[in-house]
């Protein structure tokens, strides 16, 4: 579970944030929904405990993020918008280095690696360089980082930009099995057709105030499934394997 409680944060006159408050509870999707500059990567920044707010709290299961950081963090994943790496490494040896970070008992953890970067098509480039990945690669890689652990609490800032539809896919298909093995997903967006099939809820974000809470029976209660479109586009690409 996440509580966001009061939050408050600006950059000189900007008033990015403005006592925000909402939870997501552990099981739960919820989307974080707003145009550009609405204060979506600056919520999520803070969440992930990077930057401090100017006031309110956040709760990461039940721990006070800035009063504890460490045992807070560890209970987190973050997918940023625009992800940075240890760029001479592969994506192999940095996500060891991860593993390592983490204390996760290795075998297990190269199992879900492996899993993963094949089902988000990672698998024929995880001992290049992460310099020579393109964009959509590094969300991808990014993605797995976040999710490889198995968080208590998931944030993700734009989290499936870049990818391609199978990939796209894949990912929504492992968020749906954390949450249902209890992780809290947070999922920020300002595309409304990805937050209509993944989420549960939706908080909506406006000049950086919450605009609105929704439920899914508030936009209809569409399908958390695949698109007729995305069928067919898949169908394409798996015949001509």
């Amino acid at each position: 579970m996440m509580e966001v409680a009061g939050v408050t944060r600006s950059y000189g006159a900007l008033k990015a944030l403005d006592a925000v408050s909402f939870r997501v509870d552990a099981g739960e999707i919820v989307g974080l929904l707003g145009a550009n500059g609405a204060g979506k990567s600056t919520l999520i920044r803070t969440a992930a405990g990077l930057q401090a707010p100017d006031a309110g709290a956040v709760h990461i299961a039940g721990v006070d993020l800035w009063a504890d950081p460490i045992p807070a963090k560890q209970r987190v994943g973050y997918v940023s918008e625009e992800p940075a790496f240890y760029e001479e490494l592969s994506a192999d040896e940095y996500l060891s280095f991860l593993v390592a970070v983490r204390a996760l008992d290795p075998g297990p953890a190269r199992e879900r690696v492996a899993q993963l970067a094949g089902r988000l098509g990672l698998s024929d480039r995880m001992n290049e360089p992460v310099r020579q990945f393109s964009h959509g690669m590094r969300k991808k890689l990014s993605f797995l980082s976040a999710v490889l652990h198995r968080p208590a609490v998931l944030l993700c800032d734009e989290a499936l930009e870049g990818f391609d539809a199978e990939a796209a896919l894949a990912a929504k298909d492992e968020l749906r099995g954390l949450a249902r093995e209890g992780c809290a997903v947070l999922f920020s967006s300002h595309v409304t057709e990805t937050i209509e099939r993944l989420c549960d809820r939706a908080v909506l974000l406006h000049r950086g105030r919450v605009a609105r809470l929704l439920m899914r029976t508030d936009w209809g209660s569409t399908p958390a499934e695949i698109s007729p479109l995305e069928r067919a586009f898949l169908d394409v690409i798996r015949s001509e394997r």
